[in-house]
């Protein structure tokens, strides 16, 4: 495999776009043309998971959580991130991070600890906005049905679970060709009328672009007429935590005791329960403290998640039951998930889960 292949369909599940503005998602040690024998998926990247890179003869690190979060100004040894990147770099060890983007896609991090405790209509709880466009374009009535599906095709037209959607109206434009033009209609220096479709419909940021190079391939216009408009709609398919529910309601320390075991967490802190049955469980991997207002709305019975502060926990106030069961703990399964992805769509590459436990918590 080229390196360049394996990062492009995992940012077409997570696009490296969605992630926070404080993160570092992407490649950061390699050369995307490098070719990619076998792939070692880790959640931290630590010089002992580049050793047993080598030991697996992976070239490929693929981690949840970037190594690098700042700039470096030298690369001496002198700690363990200066020391994972030189050892990766002297092994031709490729490293990938898919962090906060792989947390925002409904698909994701939340999405694999939804599956581990066995919840169902799930949704993401805090939707992001700023994420969708309204794309307008004017196209000649006898067009309008291949634009319409070079839009969709390229991954425009979708609301919620919902796709192929859009709205168009009938009317007539207007314009006239110069004498450098080569007009699909009318005729040089005249006004020409034209009877056109209005097509409108909703498109994601990071798509925008390619859907609009996908319009301009079929359209049979020199000048295609485009109008692009940021909306403040949110996608309910991107966002930060879940929320689902049990298939019946649950006494509250048999869930606690049952998430201690499916997430394999060393211990659960956890609020008074406020009533004796739990069913509807709110959900974040890392630390998701705030979204405790979300969960309390949306009305959750439960937020599992982690890295609560102790004053944070006076926050529950008999409205809800905050569950922390550990940073790690809350995210180690995302390797499983990103494993599936890789093995699914690239059936003869090789594919590590890291044996080397990276949790710097230890529990008595």
């Amino acid at each position: 495999m080229v390196l360049r292949e394996i990062i492009a369909f995992l940012e077409e599940k997570a696009p490296k776009s969605l992630q926070e503005s404080y993160d570092n998602s992407g490649l950061l040690v390699g050369d995307v043309n490098m070719r990619i024998s076998a792939a070692l998926v880790c959640l931290d990247c630590t010089p002992s998971v580049v050793e047993e890179a080598i030991s697996k003869k992976c070239n490929l690190i693929i981690a949840h959580h970037p190594i690098l979060f700042s700039g470096l100004k030298s690369l001496t040894g002198k700690n363990y991130v200066e020391r994972t990147i030189i050892a990766a770099i002297k092994n031709d060890i490729a490293i990938y991070a898919i962090h906060t983007n792989l947390d925002n896609v409904k698909v994701g991090v939340n999405a694999k600890i939804c599956e581990k405790l066995g919840l169902k209509e799930t949704r993401i709880l805090r939707p992001k906005s700023g994420l969708l466009n309204k794309l307008v374009i004017f196209v000649p009535q006898n067009h309008t049905a291949q634009v319409m599906k070079s839009i969709f095709e390229a991954g425009g037209g979708h609301i919620g679970k919902y796709d192929m959607c859009s709205f168009a109206g009938s009317g007539f434009g207007t314009f006239r060709a110069n004498e450098d033009a080569k007009p699909f209609t009318g005729e040089i220096g005249k006004m020409h009328t034209e009877q056109e479709i209005r097509l409108e419909c909703v498109t994601p940021v990071w798509l925008t672009s390619q859907i609009v190079k996908a319009i301009k391939k079929v359209h049979p216009y020199e000048e295609v007429a485009i109008d692009i408009y940021p909306i403040e709609n949110k996608h309910t398919e991107i966002g930060a935590g879940m929320i689902g529910h049990l298939d019946e309601a649950t006494p509250a320390l048999a869930f606690l005791n049952n998430l201690k075991l499916q997430m394999q967490a060393g211990t659960v802190k956890y609020t008074a329960p406020h009533k004796p049955n739990v069913k509807t469980i709110a959900v974040c991997g890392g630390s998701g403290s705030f979204l405790l207002s979300d969960a309390i709305s949306a009305g959750a019975d439960v937020l599992v998640t982690s890295d609560f502060k102790y004053h944070e926990f006076f926050d529950a106030d008999q409205r809800i039951i905050i569950a922390d069961i550990g940073h790690y703990e809350s995210e180690q399964f995302t390797i499983e998930l990103l494993k599936d992805w890789l093995a699914e769509k690239f059936v003869t590459f090789a594919t590590h889960l890291t044996e080397t436990v990276t949790n710097p918590v230890r529990y008595l």
